[in-house]
């Protein structure tokens, strides 16, 4: 049986203070009302290692990590998304040996031009996004996004290519750009209910 006492924390207070201080700017940060607001905060504070231009972040936290974060240009990213650049396997291996020796993995994530994140999506580190991409919500993205592609699941593999999304959404544009929101809705439920039928 090992004795954990040993890695017991001890805390000082100023420690203990620069802990409260990051809670209250995590829920000020949770209070940011838009996606676009929330962008101008993350920069005004510098809490990502890049942050480009045209970034849309919907996400109502931001990674403690974000100094190993890369976002580029023309990057939308859904609620719920989670950009994870490290791992705690150490404090498990310092309880084994009943003393600190590990230490935290660390890794970065970047994000290149013109990439859409879908909701609840976890990215995990050392992955890179490539451009012209799309991560499917609900993905877990454990390896590189090839540029062009449309990846989903769990874990994340290629499910389709961004250009052939892209002549899809064109088509779609084209079909409604005239229609106001009104009858946009209701078109969507009549095409709806026509594919899915109840004889």
């Amino acid at each position: 049986m090992n004795n954990y006492s040993d890695l017991s924390l001890s805390v000082s207070k100023s420690y203990m203070r620069k802990a409260k201080l990051e809670v209250l700017e995590r829920a000020w940060f949770f209070l940011i009302p838009t996606a676009q607001q929330r962008v101008k905060w993350l920069r005004k504070k510098g809490k990502l290692a890049l942050l480009g231009e045209h970034v849309h972040w919907q996400p109502r936290k931001y990674p403690t990590d974000g100094n190993r974060l890369k976002i580029h240009d023309n990057v939308a990213i859904a609620a719920n998304v989670e950009f994870t650049m490290h791992d705690i396997i150490h404090w498990v291996f310092d309880g084994m040996a009943g003393k600190r020796e590990n230490t935290e993995y660390i890794g970065c994530i970047e994000v290149h031009e013109n990439v859409f994140i879908g909701a609840g999506t976890r990215v995990l580190p050392n992955v890179s996004i490539g451009p012209n991409a799309i991560v499917a919500a609900g993905s877990l993205v454990n390896r590189d996004v090839p540029p062009g592609t449309i990846v989903g699941g769990v874990p994340a593999k290629v499910i389709g290519s961004f250009d052939d999304f892209k002549r899809t959404r064109d088509e779609y544009t084209k079909k409604y750009c005239s229609l106001n929101k009104a009858e946009k809705i209701e078109k969507a439920w009549q095409e709806f209910d026509e594919k899915h039928k109840v004889n």
